[in-house]
């Protein structure tokens, strides 16, 4: 059975656009509570991030899961009012607090005051780390670069390869993978506390280049199409080439994803926020290959009038090979 995408495209791009209303309103609401349209890390704000966790090898120490309420009275009452604390860990005996730059004093006197408060800790669990924010800024300009530069890069790439209105459409269908990821990302941020840091600007940029790849494949096909039968209808052509290549890309993201799951599962702390946007972008990029950049090719195409393509740009050069030789 044929599946046709061009016949449901109003469905994918309704669900495209309110995917990404939801992650726009979501990005303007973190923007008014957090000054960012995420919740930033220690990498790009700077300050002190602690972490501490209960020693649950004394009696009674880890009796009940840490109340977030008496963290934050023994933070307020050390004047540290603006900062954002987290109960972490399955069992909840541990926390996270990301406050302003302390000096050793400070971190000392604000860790006397919760153990005195919420137990003793496990000084074998405790983390503390300290950035600084020009180091913090300078983390933030150099990875929006490295984005600006690879949206650059890659325009430039499909344009010689393809033409320009593949490359600007694809572009279109890669803005859409990363615009979602980052709803969600501020959803999470504004719902779960969950904050983006260093790792997060380098998934972003792994799902740009997953995304592409994705959609050169069905690009070739349709310029494979277009080359052999140039007098079918774009819309035919578009969904002629994603049924060729649909069983190849669903393949190809389910078997990427096993290994993002097993990540998210079982990497640990570090690197569960990283394979979480990871996840997140490859399923919209595996989407919007699919059903997002052909759609809006074809739709591109009927503007232009080339409906029937046999004197499109692509047959045009084939004819032009076949002449010369």
């Amino acid at each position: 059975m044929k599946f046709s995408v061009i016949k449901q495209r109003g469905l994918w791009w309704t669900i495209s656009a309110t995917l990404m209303i939801i992650g726009i309103v979501a990005m303007v609401i973190s923007w008014q509570q957090l000054g960012a349209p995420l919740r930033p890390s220690l990498d790009f704000v700077g300050g002190t991030r602690l972490q501490f966790e209960r020693d649950c090898t004394q009696p009674n120490n880890c009796t009940q899961p840490i109340e977030i309420s008496n963290v934050r009275e023994v933070v307020d009452a050390q004047k540290l009012n603006n900062s954002s604390i987290q109960v972490v860990g399955q069992k909840q005996q541990g926390i996270s607090i990301r406050t302003k730059t302390l000096d050793v004093e400070q971190r000392t006197q604000l860790q006397t005051a919760l153990t005195e408060k919420i137990g003793a800790f496990d000084p074998k669990a405790t983390q503390i780390d300290t950035v600084g924010p020009t180091l913090g800024r300078q983390l933030f300009s150099q990875g929006l670069l490295a984005l600006v530069v690879s949206f650059a890069a890659i325009v430039v790439y499909l344009s010689v390869r393809f033409q320009v209105d593949y490359a600007v459409i694809a572009i279109i269908a890669l803005f859409h993978d990363v615009l979602i990821t980052l709803g969600v990302f501020s959803i999470l941020g504004l719902v779960a506390g969950i904050e983006v840091d260093s790792l997060f600007v380098v998934a972003i940029l792994t799902i740009t280049g997953f995304s592409v790849t994705d959609t050169v494949v069905i690009y070739d096909r349709i310029r494979e199409i277009l080359h052999l039968h140039p007098n079918d209808h774009i819309d035919k052509v578009v969904d002629d080439a994603i049924n060729q290549t649909l069983t190849r890309s669903i393949n190809t993201t389910f078997t990427v994803l096993l290994t993002l799951f097993s990540l998210f599962l079982f990497g640990g702390e570090t690197l569960r926020n990283f394979s979480l946007a990871l996840i997140i972008g490859f399923t919209m990029g595996a989407y919007s290959s699919i059903f997002i950049a052909g759609s809006l090719l074809a739709w591109w195409r009927e503007r232009k009038g080339e409906t029937s393509v046999g004197n499109s740009p692509e047959s045009i050069d084939t004819s032009a090979s076949s002449q010369d030789s």
